[in-house]
């Protein structure tokens, strides 16, 4: 029995069904440069009103090998008819990598990262699809080295940690079918956060973010996703670059100020609760717009999944996905949801 089917049948053996307001789902990742995680998240879905689609809310854990964790606590709520659209979550953690090429510099580099964060974002209906609202993120990050070289190494790199405490806005547009699994629409979002030291952080930057995602359907069921995103910085430290978000790249194993991706995935319908997912995409690492002319500023990937619909009432799914990228990266992702 594969890994879906036992917690579908653990499912039904407890006596629960489809409309259960329960959710329980295994989280793995595996990475040849910073070691292999498991965990689990747990929620409970809840739907505050017939047109707002369904609320989330969670805790998740999990533990590697290389005797890291983190933990942390989640909520996504819609309300109000849709006109109201909360997230909200804490988290904590003790990461240590094992890095073979840190940042480029040829050197093989151990780290301890210790982690702490909020975060909060509030949206409202303007009117149609379009959303706008307020968003805060206070992080606490310490990142230490495991022997005196390395130790040297993050302090020339810039890289030894900080207290930061952030506000912005966004401006959303949203016209999905489903948050969870979406067929068609598309979503368009701009923000930004302020980092101040008038807030109690140790730094003040700002960072910028923009992101659009369109989906097609076709066929029976079938979905063609793309994605456009980008993160820029100004006056940041370099604890707090833009880092590589593709499948199969370990988030800031490479920084820059600025990062650029595009990503296509095509999610083709086997049965009713099962698909195939294949993807390719790309991402250009910059201080300056022409770095992008340079191949060595780019990072591609590519890679195939199993997607298995868990939660067929609310279009929940869990995902096993294998992705690859440059430079011998690569990873091995069971997650809950799609990465977009």
């Amino acid at each position: 029995m594969g890994l879906f089917e036992h917690a579908h049948a653990q499912e039904v053996r407890k006596g629960q069904n489809t409309d259960s307001p329960w959710l329980a789902v295994p989280l793995i990742s595996s990475d040849p440069k910073v070691g292999t995680s498991a965990g689990a998240l747990a929620g409970y879905l809840h739907r505050f009103d017939e047109q707002s689609p369904t609320s989330t809310f969670g805790a998740t854990a999990n533990y590697s090998n290389t005797d890291s964790y983190t933990i942390g606590l989640f909520a996504r709520t819609y309300f109000g008819g849709d006109r109201h659209r909360l997230i909200a979550g804490i988290a904590s953690g003790k990461i240590r990598n094992d890095y073979d090429d840190f940042l480029g510099s040829g050197l093989p580099v151990q780290t301890t990262d210790d982690l702490r964060f909020g975060a909060v974002r509030y949206l409202r209906r303007a009117g149609g699809g379009w959303f706008v609202g307020a968003q805060a993120l206070a992080t606490n990050y310490t990142i230490t080295g495991q022997n005196a070289l390395t130790d040297r190494v993050l302090d020339l790199l810039g890289l030894t940690g900080f207290d930061s405490n952030g506000v912005g806005v966004m401006v959303q547009f949203d016209n999905r079918d489903n948050q969870e699994s979406p067929s068609t629409g598309r979503l368009f979002q701009i923000s930004n956060l302020a980092y101040r030291k008038s807030l109690g952080g140790d730094e003040s930057f700002d960072t910028y973010s923009a992101k659009f995602q369109q989906y097609l359907s076709y066929g029976a069921g079938h979905v063609t996703a793309f994605r456009i995103q980008g993160r820029f910085t100004n006056d940041a430290p370099v604890g707090a670059y833009s880092s590589v978000d593709l499948r199969g790249y370990v988030r800031g194993n490479y920084l820059a100020e600025n990062a650029v991706s595009f990503e296509v995935e095509e999610r083709y319908r086997l049965a009713e609760r099962w698909a195939i997912a294949g993807f390719a995409g790309a991402a250009c690492l910059f201080d300056s717009v022409s770095d992008c002319g340079d191949s060595g500023a780019w990072y591609p990937a590519a890679g195939g999944g199993i997607v298995y619909t868990i939660k067929p009432k609310e279009k929940m799914v869990v995902r096993l996905d294998y992705a690859v990228g440059k430079e011998g990266n690569s990873g091995a992702y069971l997650r809950f949801g799609h990465p977009f």
